[in-house]
C-alpha cells in the first residue's frame, strides 16, 4: 500500500492479486461487501447498510438505508478494467461542494495496481475539509478492498 497527499489531492494505491477486469468488478459490484459498515466512512454510520454503484456513466454511488438512500455521487467515467471516476460529496458539506474520485486499474506482474486519486477540494468551504484525512481513509479502504478481492478469488 502507498499513499501521498498534496494540498488538493489525496492519493492511495495498492496491488491486488486479480486481473484488471475482476479488480474493477470487485471495486464496483462488491463495494457493498468491502466497505465496512459502522465506520467513520459513512454519512450516517448508524443507518448505513451498504454502498452501491449503479453501473455506467451517470449511475449513482449511494449509501443505502432501510428507509432510503443518500446519493454520494455520480459516475463520470465507467471503463471496466481500466478506470472509474465519480463525484463525491458528504452530507455535512456546503450544498454545491463536490470532489472527484478517480480510480485507475493497471495490469502489473502478479495482479492489478489500483490507484485512487481524490481531488477537487476547492469547492468545499468547511474549514476541516481537505485531502489530508482522505489519504489515510482511502489507504484503509483499499486494504478492505484487497481482502474482498482475495475472498472473491477463493
Amino acid at each position: 500500500m502507498s499513499d501521498t497527499t498534496t494540498s488538493d489531492e489525496a492519493v492511495a494505491a495498492t496491488t491486488v492479486k486479480a486481473d484488471p477486469d475482476r479488480a474493477f468488478r470487485v471495486f464496483t459490484e462488491g463495494i457493498g461487501s468491502w466497505w465496512h459498515r459502522g465506520t467513520i466512512y459513512w454519512n450516517d454510520s448508524a443507518r448505513g447498510l451498504r454502498l452501491e454503484f449503479e453501473p455506467g456513466v451517470g449511475g449513482r454511488l449511494r449509501e443505502i438505508y432501510d428507509d432510503g438512500a443518500y446519493v454520494i455521487g455520480r459516475v463520470e467515467v465507467w471503463e471496466p478494467g481500466e478506470r472509474l471516476t465519480f463525484t463525491w460529496r458528504e452530507e455535512s458539506w456546503n450544498v454545491d461542494g463536490t470532489t472527484t474520485v478517480d480510480v485507475r486499474f493497471e495490469a502489473v506482474d502478479g495482479g492489478t495496481r489500483v490507484t485512487v486519486r481524490h481531488g477537487g477540494w476547492g469547492t468545499i468551504t468547511q474549514a476541516n475539509a481537505g485531502a489530508g484525512g482522505y489519504t489515510a481513509g482511502w489507504t484503509e479502504l483499499l486494504g478492505w478492498f484487497v481482502d474482498e478481492a482475495r475472498a472473491d478469488a477463493a
